[in-house]
């Protein structure tokens, strides 16, 4: 990184690219990219990496997919790993990982605005404190950067305390308590066995449709069969196996209120992004009546909520397990390869590249395996072109473009 003699103070001209994200993706892309002898500056607005899985997971997560399938490239999981990671060694595993490749972001660094400059052909990305200036953005901030709060009906009246996922740390924290879970995918399922196993009473709202699988199919991850199965059968044939062993394992989940999409599962998320639930024991206590499933919320109350039924409750606090969004629309300012929801409008497997030097990892709706793919084809794509940018005169700061930028 060398000095840029531009009319604002504090500027830095980087020679690789600049990744905005130190999470799973950012820390995967740097290090494919060193692998490539290509150097890299991650900004991350938070004091540490992989802060979404420091700051903002629940006590009890634990992976929901075995750990082959949860691994950066270039460095596995440890073998003294259980199949199910809890959340705490995967942080150590990226921790470790960060080590292993030198991987040192620059920390509290919020990028506030980043724009290509079509005259230089540079990006431009301009945080509290620098503005840095690289041939090469990559966009590693991913579909869950932001909690999404939704607009309830008179959520701002209830006296007890509301609270999202985001900082919900374990079911302790409300014993002994009724407690409005308001979303019944993976979060809302967790979340609530956590609260059953704390002596809380919670009730789940159910405000769409939900696929609801088993974790495991005869003793195999059901992510493991279901990868296995799309090499060989089409999408729609797989979600018909997936959907009839889960109708046979946990039953008629519609009769639960609970019901089903009409589009399978895996076609689904490829579709939407939308996760189907991994059943880890939350569907037995919504059997057994001690995680009530309630309609959606028409309005919060004061002490409680009224339901689009009719029907009232009072309740001790509410916990928003509604999920997360991408960021990108707040800082990434005249590019349209994003939608307004900050997703890739390239669809996969081709979504990780954009134009002018623009690359996204960790949006393929694909978990952690997607994220692995996209660093990999990325650091490909860029170590060719870093290479003939260096033979530009021996030395990337060299070329003539950059002389420009640099004067």
């Amino acid at each position: 990184m060398g000095s840029c003699k531009d009319p604002k103070p504090n500027c830095e001209f980087v020679e690789g690219p600049i990744i905005v994200g130190a999470g799973p993706s950012g820390l995967a892309v740097a290090a494919c990219l060193s692998n490539h002898g290509v150097p890299s500056l991650i900004l991350e607005k938070s004091n540490c990496i992989a802060s979404l899985w420091q700051h903002k997971t629940y006590d009890r997560l634990k992976l929901h997919l075995p750990k082959q399938f949860c691994q950066l490239p270039l460095m596995g999981s440890p073998e003294d790993f259980p199949k199910y990671p809890t959340k705490q060694q995967f942080i150590n595993y990226m921790e470790s990982y960060a080590s292993h490749f030198s991987i040192k972001p620059s920390f509290n660094q919020a990028v506030q605005n980043a724009a290509f400059d079509s005259a230089s052909g540079h990006w431009r990305v301009q945080t509290q404190d620098f503005e840095y200036i690289s041939r090469w953005l990559i966009v590693a901030t991913g579909e869950n950067a932001e909690p999404v709060i939704p607009d309830i009906h008179g959520i701002d009246k209830f006296k007890g305390l509301i609270r999202h996922t985001s900082l919900y740390k374990t079911g302790k924290d409300f014993r002994n308590q009724r407690v409005l879970v308001i979303g019944c995918g993976n979060s809302g399922m967790e979340v609530s066995l956590d609260l059953c196993r704390n002596n809380a009473t919670p009730h789940m709202v159910v405000r769409n449709t939900v696929h609801v699988l088993p974790r495991e199919m005869f003793g195999f991850s059901t992510f493991q069969i279901a990868m296995t199965l799309l090499k060989w059968i089409p999408v729609k044939l797989v979600d018909r196996i997936l959907l009839l062993v889960a109708s046979l394992t946990l039953g008629n989940t519609d009769q639960l209120g609970l019901r089903r999409p009409k589009t399978g599962p895996i076609e689904l998320k490829a579709a939407t992004g939308k996760t189907p639930v991994l059943d880890v024991g939350a569907l037995s206590l919504i059997k057994s009546g001690k995680i009530k499933v309630v309609e959606n919320v028409k309005e919060i109350t004061i002490n409680g909520a009224k339901f689009m039924n009719g029907q009232e409750k009072e309740f001790d606090s509410i916990i928003l397990a509604t999920g997360y969004k991408s960021n990108v629309p707040t800082w990434l300012k005249g590019c349209d390869f994003f939608t307004k929801e900050g997703m890739p409008r390239a669809p996969c497997p081709s979504c990780w590249k954009g134009s002018d030097g623009l690359y996204t990892v960790g949006f393929s709706r694909k978990g952690l395996s997607g994220t692995a793919y996209d660093a990999v084809e990325i650091a490909k794509d860029i170590a060719d072109r870093w290479k003939t940018s260096k033979d530009c005169k021996g030395s990337v700061a060299s070329c003539d473009s950059h002389v420009i930028l640099l004067k």
